[in-house]
C-alpha cells in the first residue's frame, strides 16, 4: 500500500545506496521497491535507479536519483529519538564514520547531505520541563556536537 504523504529525498545517484544504509541503521526501517528508468533522463539512463521505496524510523521515504542539480540543507532533517547514551553513540557514529560530519547540539549530515538530530529523550524531557533546570540543560545542550546523556542530567540537577 502507497503512504497518502511520503518524503521524497533527492539524490545525485545514490538513492539506493543510502536507503540500504538506513534500513541497516535505524530500528523500525524496511526497504521497498526499487524502480529503474525506463528510458533516459537528464541524469542517468534506461535501467538506472530512479526511485527507490523504504522506510525510515517508521517514516515512508522515497529516494529519487535526480542528479547533482539541488543539495540538500539543515532547513530539514530527521530528528530520532534515543533512549541512553549507547543508542546516541551508535546512530550519531554510524552517520558520521560512514562519510558523515558533525556539527552543533545534536546535529550531523550524513554523506548524502541529509541533516540527521539525534536527541536523547532526557534532552527533550529536560526542555519540556521549562524552568531553570531546561536553560541549565539547554546551556549545557549548546556546547555540545553529539549529546551527552549524563552531562544534560548533571546540568539539569545543578
Amino acid at each position: 500500500m502507497i503512504a497518502k504523504n511520503t518524503i521524497c529525498l533527492w539524490y545525485d545517484k545514490d538513492a539506493e545506496i543510502a536507503a540500504r544504509f538506513y534500513v541497516e541503521t535505524f530500528p523500525q526501517s524496511t526497504m521497498g521497491a526499487v524502480h529503474r528508468a525506463p528510458a533516459d533522463y537528464p541524469s542517468g539512463q534506461a535501467g538506472d535507479v530512479l526511485t527507490v521505496a523504504f522506510t525510515v524510523a517508521g517514516i515512508p521515504c522515497i529516494g529519487l536519483n535526480g542528479g547533482p542539480a539541488f543539495r540538500h540543507s539543515e532547513a530539514f532533517s530527521f530528528q530520532i529519538a534515543t533512549d541512553d547514551q549507547a543508542e546516541t553513540d551508535r546512530l550519531w557514529n554510524a552517520i558520521v564514520d560512514n562519510g558523515g560530519q558533525e556539527s552543533a547540539c545534536g546535529w550531523c549530515r550524513d554523506r548524502w547531505g541529509i541533516s540527521w538530530q539525534i536527541t536523547p529523550r532526557v534532552l527533550t524531557s529536560a526542555l519540556a520541563a521549562g524552568g531553570v533546570a531546561a536553560q541549565r540543560a539547554f546551556s549545557a545542550m549548546m556546547a555540545m556536537r553529539r549529546i551527552d546523556v549524563a552531562a544534560i542530567e548533571a546540568a539539569m540537577e545543578t
